[in-house]
């Protein structure tokens, strides 16, 4: 079983774009945006990881988004073998492993308490 880490954040922001400005001025945060499905997402990388980026608040995406909603997504080499586990362990998988082009692979669990914990496998840590 491979090292899980937390390998990227994602901070519910009413304007992401404004969120990303006021992180990278209070802490020099690096800031990117590059094309989502919904507009642009703006990342944000720090000196050291992980690094993030800012989800709008709203229901534009697969699930509604509220302050507050801060989203860990932890690495794991297996994102299916990952959400049977959790799932046996009493979590409710909410998005099943999905590709992102270029990048890697996700996929979402409620934990038993209603927390949203994202898991990634990097197309790297594949290839």
């Amino acid at each position: 079983m491979g090292k899980h880490s937390i390998v990227h954040v994602e901070i519910p922001a009413s304007d992401p774009k404004a969120a990303a400005k006021f992180y990278s001025q209070l802490f020099g945060w690096n800031i990117a945006a590059m094309p989502g499905p919904t507009g642009e997402y703006w990342q944000f990388t720090p000196d050291s990881q992980p690094g993030g980026g800012f989800n709008p608040v709203g229901d534009s995406g697969q699930w509604p988004v509220k302050p507050g909603d801060v989203l860990l997504y932890i690495s794991t080499d297996d994102i299916d073998t990952t959400l049977a586990q959790a799932e046996s362990l009493g979590a409710k998988t909410v998005t099943q492993k999905t590709e992102i082009p270029g990048m890697g692979w996700w996929g979402m669990f409620t934990d038993p308490t209603g927390n949203k914990i994202g898991v990634y496998t990097s197309s790297a840590q594949v290839g």
